[in-house]
């Protein structure tokens, strides 16, 4: 489990360098991983499914930070971006988005998709060929622009 040791070792380090911040963000990104491990049992928990929770935690801030700024509560989105970076630093690097259409036009042409209909299938195999580095927001996005 790579990403759970570094998880600790920022821990300690956020704690030396009393980093409140970070410090809070990794400890509810523990939590959330305990949960999820509870939640599996008996079967371990394998790296993809961290990974999950990890961007379901950064779409809740995206979400959060959203609704604070419509509540013009600029102190709490401040505090939600914060922590979204944080958050950021343990996914693996974003493909852009040239890079994800050019995935999404080869699996459409390997799938032969060819409207809306076949969206599902082709949002799985894009998925699974971009393995966590592509926001699936924007894959969605480019499969329905191009299946239309």
């Amino acid at each position: 489990m790579e990403i759970r040791n570094r998880l600790l070792n920022d821990m300690k380090e956020a704690m030396k360098n009393k980093d409140q911040m970070k410090l809070e963000a990794i400890r509810f990104l523990q939590a959330a991983i305990k949960n999820k491990e509870i939640d599996m049992r008996p079967d371990p928990i394998t790296e993809e499914e961290v990974m999950g929770v990890i961007k379901r935690m950064i779409k809740q801030r995206k979400e959060s930070a959203e609704q604070y700024q419509a509540a013009n509560r600029q102190d709490l989105v401040d505090k939600e971006m914060a922590e979204l970076k944080i958050l950021e630093t343990y996914l693996p690097a974003q493909m852009a988005k040239e890079q994800v259409e050019a995935i999404v036009t080869a699996t459409i042409a390997e799938l032969k998709a060819s409207s809306v209909k076949d969206m599902g299938p082709v949002m799985k195999a894009v998925i699974a060929k971009t393995a966590g580095q592509a926001d699936n927001k924007m894959v969605s996005e480019i499969i329905k622009s191009k299946l239309t």
